[in-house]
C-alpha cells in the first residue's frame, strides 16, 4: 500500500485543462472569494459558508501557517504574493508537470499562456476556444459589412472560410494541443444535427445588428454551425497514423449563465455518434451528471472524461463519491484530470491537494477490499494524472519511474520495521498508518463491567514510539471496578497497575476525522492475561470452541433512537419526536425527516470508511428509532465491530443537534430498543444441544443481557421484544430465542446496555456446557405467543419458568446457576455481581425521570 500512495502522492500532474492567471493590476477587481464556487454578483457573499469554501480556509491557513479563518488567510496570500520571482504561484503550482491553457477567457486581463511555462516543469501548451475564434471573426465581419454591401450567403461563406482556415492553422500549430467549445454556456449541449442547421437565416439577422452591439456568440443557429465546422474539420485531419486533436466541452457545473438541466453530457450523444474519429472530452466530472459521463465514456470509443472543477468547488465527500461514481463504469483508461485553475494559484494548489485526497482514500479503501491490487491501483494512478492526457494530447512527456522511497519524515517513519519488542502483529499498525494516512490520533479503548467504553488517545508519533519499544499505557487495577461515577466498587483498590495491550486485529479509523481505534485487553506486567477482563474472557472462550472444533459467526442488531436536545437554564433536556409523525415500523414516511435521514447516510459512509459494511437499515417502531444490521463475523470481532459501529453512528448524531442513545426505554410511552444477537455455528449438528445449555442457562444469562434496572421496562410480553419466559420457536419473534434456520438462532433478550464481550460470553459459555452435558433439547418450538398460551399449554411445550422480572432477580439467579459460573469463571462472576450491586443501588436512589435522562447521557 505504501507504493500506491507514494505514487498518488508524487505522480506528476498533466493539468490538461485550465486558464491564465490574472496579471497583477488586474487580482484586486476579482474576488479571492470565487476560488471555490462558481457563485458571481450577490450570490457570492453565501459562498463563505458552504463546505468547500470552509475546507479551503483550513487547508490555506495550514499551508500558510496562520489562522483558520478568512481574514488571516486573505491577508497571508496578500503577503506571500508580494515574494519575489513569483515564489508563491511556484509553490502552487508545485506537482503540475505542465498545464493546457484554454486562453479564451479575460483576454486582457491575464498573463498569456507560455508565461506560465515558469510555474511548470515542462512547457504549458494551448487549449484554443472556438467561441472565442468565431466571435473575433464575426466582430470583424461585422465591421466590414457596413463598408461594404454583402448579402447573407456572402458575409456567410466569407465568416465561414475565415473560421476553417483558423481552426486549420490551430491544428497544424504544434503549442495548441487541442480545442474547446463553451456551447454549454450559450444554447446547451443539444447540438442539433449539421444538416438540419440553416445559418443563412441567423446570418440575415445577425448582420443587421451593428458592431458595438454584438458581444458574444450565443445564436442557436450559429452557435452550433461553428461547433461542427470544427469537428468536421478535425475529423479531415485524422490520418492512419494519427487521430485527431481532441475536442473538449464545457459539461455540467458552471455559473448561472448555463441551462442546467442542457448541460448533461447525455444531450451530446448524437453528435458523438456523428465524429466517431474525433477523441470528445467531457470537462468538469459533468457535476452532477458524472454517470451520463461515464457512461458515454464506457460505450464509445472517442468519448474520455475528465473529473477536473469539482476539486476545490464541491465538499470532500462529494468528491469521493464523483470519483467513485467516475470508477462505476469508466475505464480507468478514458479518465483524465484537470483543475480549471483560473485567476488565482490557489485554485491550482487546492485542486491538486484535494485530489491526491480524493485519490488516497478511494484506491486504498478499493485496495483493502480487494477490488484492486496495488499494482493496478497505481496504473490507474498514473493514467489519471499522466499517461492518459500524454498519449490523447500528443504531449511526448517522459513519466518519472516510479518512486520507491519515501521521502517524508512521515513515511520513513512508518517504513522502518518494528522491533521485536511488541509483538509482530503490531506491524499491521503500521501498515494501517500507511493506508490512513490521515490518522494523527489513536484511541486504545475497553469496555468495563457497566459497558462504559473507556479510552485513551495517544498522537500517533507517540504510538509508533511506544509500540517500538515495547511500552504500555499503565491503567489502575481498580479499572474492573469503577463505576458510571468512576466510584469504585468494594473489594477493589487503587493499587498495582494493569498494562492496557492494544490488539490490532480491530484497528480500524474512527468516526472522528484523523482518529483511529483500537480494542484493547488488560495484561499483567509480566505479560500475563488478566481473567476478568471482558475481552480476554470472549477470546478465551471462542478459542475453547475452536480446540474442540466449534466456529462461530455472531452478527448484530443496532437498535438506537435519535433524540433532539435543548438547553434550558444551563440543564440539557431531551425531547422525544412526536409520535403523530408517521413513524412506524419499516415505513417510508421517516425517509422524509431530511435531519434525520442524512445523518444516517452520513454514518453509513463512516462506517464503510472503517471497513463497517452495513448490510440493510431501516427506522423501527418507536419515535426516532432507526436499526442497522452488521454482517457476520467471528465472536471477538464481531463485538469489536459492534463497539465500532455504535460509536461511530453516535458520534455523527451530534453534527445534526440530535443525540443518539442505546436506552431500552428512552420514550416510556414507545416501542423499547433492543440489541439482538445472531449467532450461527460449525459443525451444526451440535446446535441443539447449544441452545439447550443456552436455555436451561437463560434466567442467570440475562444478568448480562439485561443488565440494567431500565432494561426490565423493555422486557414484556407481546411487543416481538422476544417475552418474558424462557422459550424458542422457529420464526417466533415472541419467544427470547428464535429459530430462524438449522443453526442460524437469534438471541431476542438483550438490549444496548449489556457489555457484548460478558453478554456473548454467558451465551457462548452455557451453550458450549449444554454440548459438553450432551443437554437435550427437550423444550417444543413454540409457535405462539407464549404469554397467550394457558397453564396446560405451556406445560405441553415445556415452557416452565418466566425471565426475571428486574435487576435483582436476575442478579440472584447469576449466583445460583452453577453451570454458567463454571463455564464463565468465578472471578468474572462476582466481579459482575459486586460491580452490578453498586450501580443498581446508584440507579435506584434517583427519580424514575431523572434516571432515564442520567442513562441517556451516557448510553
Amino acid at each position: 500500500m505504501e507504493g500506491l500512495i507514494e505514487a498518488i502522492q508524487k505522480t506528476p500532474i498533466i493539468d490538461h485543462h485550465a486558464h491564465n492567471l490574472l496579471l497583477p493590476a488586474e487580482i484586486a477587481a476579482h474576488p479571492l472569494m470565487s476560488m471555490t464556487t462558481e457563485a458571481a454578483g450577490p450570490a457570492l457573499k453565501y459562498a463563505s459558508s458552504t463546505l468547500a469554501h470552509i475546507r479551503a480556509i483550513k487547508q490555506l491557513s495550514e499551508i500558510l501557517e496562520c489562522d483558520p479563518s478568512w481574514e488571516s488567510v486573505q491577508s497571508r496570500v496578500e503577503e506571500e504574493r508580494r515574494r519575489p520571482e513569483d515564489a508563491w504561484a511556484r509553490k502552487c503550482f508545485q506537482g503540475i508537470e505542465t498545464v493546457l491553457v484554454d486562453d479564451g477567457l479575460d483576454a486582457d486581463t491575464v498573463h498569456p499562456y507560455g508565461w506560465h511555462d515558469r510555474l511548470t516543469r515542462s512547457k504549458c501548451k494551448r487549449i484554443v476556444r472556438i467561441e472565442k475564434v468565431a466571435e473575433e471573426i464575426l466582430a470583424l465581419a461585422l465591421m466590414g459589412h457596413r463598408h461594404r454591401s454583402l448579402n447573407s450567403t456572402e458575409f456567410l461563406a466569407a465568416v465561414k472560410e475565415s473560421f476553417i482556415t483558423n481552426i486549420q492553422r490551430a491544428i497544424e500549430d504544434p503549442e495548441v494541443v487541442g480545442f474547446k467549445s463553451v456551447i454549454c454556456y450559450r444554447t446547451g449541449l443539444a447540438i442539433p444535427d449539421h444538416a438540419k442547421l440553416d445559418p443563412r437565416a441567423a446570418v440575415d439577422t445577425f448582420s443587421q445588428q451593428r458592431p458595438s452591439d454584438f458581444t458574444r456568440l450565443e445564436d442557436e443557429t450559429l452557435s452550433p454551425y461553428f461547433v461542427h465546422l470544427t469537428a468536421q474539420a478535425l475529423a479531415r485531419s485524422a490520418s492512419a497514423t494519427q487521430p485527431p486533436k481532441p475536442f473538449q466541452f464545457h459539461t455540467g457545473l458552471g455559473d448561472n449563465d448555463i441551462s442546467l438541466r442542457l448541460s448533461s453530457p447525455s444531450h451530446l450523444q448524437p453528435f458523438i455518434k456523428s465524429y466517431p474519429s474525433v477523441p470528445i472530452v467531457l470537462l468538469h466530472a459533468s457535476y452532477p451528471y458524472a454517470r451520463d459521463a461515464g457512461y458515454l465514456a464506457s460505450t464509445y470509443e472517442n468519448v474520455y472524461m475528465d473529473i477536473g472543477e469539482v476539486f476545490p468547488m464541491i465538499s470532500h465527500e462529494g468528491q469521493e463519491n464523483v470519483l467513485r461514481e467516475a470508477l462505476e463504469l469508466c475505464p480507468t483508461e478514458k479518465l483524465i484530470w484537470s483543475t480549471d485553475g483560473h485567476w488565482f494559484p490557489e485554485t491550482y494548489l487546492l485542486a491538486v491537494m484535494q485530489v491526491r485526497e480524493a485519490m488516497e482514500l478511494v484506491l486504498c479503501d478499493y485496495v483493502r477490499r480487494s477490488a484492486l491490487d496495488t499494482v493496478q491501483a497505481v496504473k490507474i494512478v498514473e493514467d489519471i494524472f499522466f499517461r492518459t492526457s500524454n498519449r490523447l494530447y500528443r504531449l511526448a512527456l517522459a513519466l518519472p519511474l516510479p518512486f520507491t522511497s519515501l521521502q517524508s519524515e512521515r513515511r520513513l517513519e512508518l517504513s522502518i520495521q518494528e522491533p521485536n519488542s511488541l509483538t509482530d502483529k503490531s506491524s499491521s499498525f503500521m501498515r494501517f498508518l500507511a493506508e490512513a494516512d490521515s490518522t494523527k490520533f489513536l484511541r486504545l479503548q475497553w469496555l468495563d463491567y457497566t459497558a462504559t467504553l473507556r479510552l485513551r488517545i495517544l498522537p500517533v508519533k507517540q504510538a509508533v514510539k511506544m509500540f517500538r519499544t515495547g511500552n504500555f499505557i499503565g491503567i489502575t487495577k481498580g479499572v474492573l471496578g469503577l463505576t458510571q461515577l468512576d466510584s469504585i466498587t468494594p473489594g477493589f483498590r487503587p493499587v498495582g497497575e494493569y498494562s492496557l495491550y492494544p490488539c490490532f486485529d480491530s484497528l480500524r479509523r474512527a468516526g472522528q476525522y484523523g482518529y483511529a481505534t483500537v480494542q484493547c485487553e488488560f495484561r499483567e506486567g509480566n505479560g500475563e492475561e488478566v481473567p476478568i477482563c471482558p475481552r480476554t474472557a470472549l477470546r478465551r472462550i471462542a478459542e475453547k470452541a475452536a480446540n474442540k472444533g466449534m466456529e462461530f459467526l455472531v452478527g448484530f442488531e443496532i437498535e438506537i433512537v435519535f433524540m433532539k436536545w435543548t438547553e434550558v437554564d444551563g440543564v440539557v433536556q431531551y425531547k422525544h419526536p412526536p409520535e403523530d409523525q408517521g413513524h412506524a415500523w419499516s415505513t417510508a414516511v421517516p425517509l422524509h425527516d431530511y435531519q434525520t435521514l442524512r445523518l444516517v447516510e452520513n454514518a453509513i459512509d463512516r462506517l464503510e470508511t472503517a471497513g463497517i459494511d452495513v448490510q440493510q437499515f431501516h427506522v423501527e417502531s418507536g419515535p426516532g428509532q432507526w436499526e442497522f444490521v452488521i454482517p457476520p463475523l467471528p465472536p471477538v470481532s464481531a463485538v469489536d465491530t459492534l463497539i465500532a459501529a455504535r460509536d461511530i453512528i453516535s458520534s455523527v448524531a451530534p453534527e445534526y443537534s440530535l443525540r443518539a442513545t442505546l436506552v431500552p426505554k428512552p420514550n416510556p410511552g414507545a416501542a423499547g430498543t433492543g440489541a439482538h444477537i445472531h449467532i450461527s455455528m460449525k459443525p451444526a449438528d451440535k446446535h441443539e444441544m447449544f441452545f439447550a445449555g443456552v436455555l436451561r442457562s437463560l434466567r442467570a444469562i440475562t444478568a448480562f443481557t439485561y443488565p440494567n434496572v431500565s432494561s426490565y421496562e423493555r422486557a414484556v410480553d407481546s411487543v416481538w421484544a422476544g417475552g418474558t419466559w424462557v422459550a424458542w420457536g422457529s420464526q417466533n419473534r415472541e419467544t427470547p430465542l428464535r429459530k430462524i434456520k438449522d443453526s442460524h438462532w437469534e438471541i431476542k433478550c438483550v438490549d444496548g446496555l449489556a457489555n457484548p464481550y460478558l453478554a456473548l460470553c454467558a451465551i457462548l459459555g452455557a451453550g458450549l456446557q449444554g454440548i459438553l452435558d450432551d443437554e437435550h433439547l427437550s423444550m417444543a418450538d413454540c409457535q405462539a405467543d407464549p404469554a397467550t398460551l394457558d397453564k396446560a399449554q405451556k406445560k405441553e411445550l415445556g415452557i416452565e419458568q418466566q425471565l426475571p422480572k428486574n435487576i435483582h432477580e436476575s442478579l440472584e439467579c447469576l449466583r445460583h446457576d452453577r453451570e454458567l459460573r463454571g463455564a464463565l469463571g468465578e472471578d468474572i462472576v462476582e466481579t459482575y455481581l459486586a460491580v452490578k450491586e453498586v450501580e443498581t443501588d446508584m440507579l435506584e436512589a434517583m427519580d424514575p425521570d431523572k434516571m432515564r435522562h442520567w442513562l441517556i447521557e451516557r448510553y
